[in-house]
C-alpha cells in the first residue's frame, strides 16, 4: 500500500464558511435570476412614468389641479407603483415558503438571520435605486408639458429634489413592510391581505371616527407617511417629512424584527 505523501507547500482544504458577502451574493442571484422579479420592476417602473406622462399632457392651468403640489401631480402613479413593488416584496420571502426553497438557504446558512437581512438589504437597494431613477425621468418627461404652465418646477426649486427622494423611499419602505409580512406570514395571499386590509383600509377607517388623537396617530401609519414624504411643500393635515421618514423606519423595522424573532423560533 502506498502512503499519501502531503507537500509542504500544500494548502488543507478549508471548509465552506458563510460570510455576509456570499449570503447578499446569493440573496441577489435570486432576486435577479427570476422573471418574475424584473417584470415586477419594469410594471411598477412603466405604471408611474406613464401615469406621469398623462398628467403633463392633460394638465391645464385653467383646471381643477392647480392646487396640486408639483410633485404629487406629476408622480401620481407611485400609487400603482407601489402595489407592484409591495407584491414583490411579499414574493422575496413569502415565495420561498410557497416553494420550499427556503429550507434549502436556512440549511446553508444555519444562523437564519443573515438570510432575512439580506434579503431586506438587497431588495431594498434595488428597489430604492429602480424607483429613484424612475421618479427622476417621470418628472423630467411631465416637465416637458408642464413647462409653460403653473406646475412648471424644476430639480433646483425647493423642497422638489427632496420630495422626489421621498417618494423613492416611501414606496421602498412600504415595500420592505410587505417583505417583513411575507417573513411572517409565510403566505403570498395572507401576505397581500393582511397589507390591504392592514396597511391600506385600516388606517382611512380609523380617521372616520371622531376622536383628534386617532386622527394625530394615523398621519405615522405607513401609507398616509409615504404620501407626505413626496411632496415638496407640507400638506395641511399630513406628518412633517422628518417624522414621517422616522414613522416608516420604525414601521418597517418592527415588521423585520418580528419576523427575525418568529424565525428563529419556528420550523421552517
Amino acid at each position: 500500500m502506498t502512503a499519501a505523501v502531503s507537500h509542504p507547500n500544500q494548502r488543507p482544504n478549508r471548509p465552506y464558511r458563510v460570510t455576509t458577502t456570499r449570503v447578499l451574493r446569493s440573496e441577489w442571484h435570486k432576486l435577479r435570476s427570476l422573471r418574475s422579479s424584473w417584470i415586477t420592476l419594469i410594471s411598477a417602473s412603466a405604471l408611474v412614468l406613464a401615469v406621469g406622462v398623462v398628467m403633463g399632457t392633460t394638465y391645464t392651468s385653467d383646471g381643477g389641479d392647480s392646487d396640486v403640489d408639483t410633485v404629487v401631480l406629476v408622480l401620481y402613479g407611485s400609487v400603482l407603483g407601489t402595489l407592484c413593488t409591495v407584491v414583490l416584496g411579499i414574493l422575496v420571502t413569502a415565495g420561498e415558503y410557497s416553494t420550499g426553497l427556503i429550507r434549502a438557504s436556512l440549511t446553508a446558512v444555519p444562523r437564519r438571520l443573515p438570510v432575512l437581512w439580506a434579503k431586506a438589504a438587497v431588495f431594498t437597494v434595488t428597489v430604492f435605486a429602480v424607483m429613484f431613477a424612475t421618479d427622476l425621468l417621470t418628472f423630467a418627461a411631465a416637465q416637458l408639458f408642464l413647462h409653460d404652465t403653473d406646475q412648471a418646477a424644476s430639480l433646483s426649486d425647493p423642497g422638489v429634489f427632496g420630495a422626489v427622494v421621498g417618494n423613492s423611499a416611501g414606496i421602498t419602505l412600504l415595500s420592505l413592510i410587505a417583505l417583513g409580512l411575507g417573513a411572517l406570514i409565510r403566505s403570498v395571499p395572507g401576505a397581500i391581505g393582511t397589507f390591504i386590509g392592514g396597511v391600506m383600509i385600516l388606517p382611512e377607517v380609523l380617521s372616520m371616527l371622531p376622536y383628534d388623537a386617532v386622527k394625530s396617530a394615523v398621519k405615522y401609519f405607513p401609507t398616509q407617511a409615504a404620501g407626505a414624504l413626496g411632496s415638496a411643500t407640507p400638506l395641511p393635515g399630513e406628518a412633517p417629512a422628518s417624522g414621517a421618514l422616522l414613522a416608516l423606519c420604525l414601521w418597517a423595522g418592527a415588521t423585520l424584527c418580528a419576523a427575525a424573532l418568529l424565525l428563529r423560533r419556528r420550523d421552517a
